[in-house]
């Protein structure tokens, strides 16, 4: 089943990608993959080990090619930029942040460095180095920090942070480098649910800010953030059904290959 753009008639494009086919040693990882997401949107990725999640992931930013088809991100000002001709670094530079499953933060640094360190002016370790802090730097990080809920952790070093805790603290870097679009991985692996639950809450709250593409095995978590969008489905590199989360549950051919469970009884 091909999905196509015709939702976002009303609504501004950031991102299209079509019919992209990507191979490794003759296995097809991605094939002719169709996906939209709209500005200031929140999408939730489910699928099986082996559909292809990451290695959509890794073609939006740059750390893999596809063998056919283009992956575009809109700008507002109408000049739309072809993402598979950029280097990774670049399509960063464009406002696409990338959150990995593990948590990647400086652990011997206090949370408020890692927050500093993260603000887009600090591209090398030289120019945060002599980088003179203004007021509006400590103002953006002290408001990420409190909607991080970490503004009391501020002094603390990474490494005596929760695991939980080390998860938004990356969010609120990837939040200080202002993305437009952010693509998170697995962000309620390993937590409490409590952890869950406030983490839920946070990507919530950043939908409309930013557009947001999270991918995820947690269906109670899924249904939490999913809320009034869609849910994409791949199987087998492509896109096997799209819906609200009450729809993806009770499709058949999604209980066959996702959910684990045999035809109607």
């Amino acid at each position: 089943m091909q999905y196509h753009s015709a939702k976002y008639r009303d609504t501004d494009l950031v991102l299209s990608v079509e019919n992209v086919t990507k191979s490794f040693d003759g296995f097809k990882a991605i094939s002719d993959l169709n996906f939209y997401l709209g500005e200031g949107e929140l999408r939730t990725i489910i699928g099986p080990n082996g559909a292809g999640k990451s290695t959509f992931m890794d073609l939006i930013t740059g750390r893999t090619r596809p063998d056919v088809g283009k992956l575009t991100m809109h700008q507002k000002s109408g000049d739309d930029i072809d993402l598979t001709k950029l280097p990774e670094f670049k399509i960063n530079r464009l406002g696409i942040s990338r959150k990995f499953q593990a948590p990647s933060v400086y652990l011997n640094h206090s949370v408020y460095d890692n927050m500093l360190l993260s603000l887009p002016h600090a591209r090398n370790l030289m120019s945060s180095i002599f980088y003179q802090q203004k007021q509006e730097d400590r103002d953006t990080i002290d408001e990420i920090l409190e909607m991080m809920r970490l503004k009391d952790r501020r002094d603390a070093t990474a490494k005596e942070l929760s695991h939980g805790q080390k998860q938004w603290l990356e969010l609120g870097m990837l939040l200080a480098q202002k993305p437009r679009i952010l693509l998170v991985d697995e962000p309620a692996a390993g937590l409490s649910d409590e952890e869950t639950e406030r983490t839920g809450e946070l990507l919530i709250s950043l939908k409309g800010k930013h557009s947001l593409i999270v991918i995820e095995h947690d269906m109670t978590f899924v249904r939490q953030i999913a809320q009034d969008g869609d849910v994409c489905v791949l199987h087998q590199g492509s896109v096997l059904f799209e819906g609200q989360f009450d729809e993806v549950q009770a499709n058949q051919k999604v209980k066959e290959v996702y959910l684990g469970r045999g035809k109607e009884e």
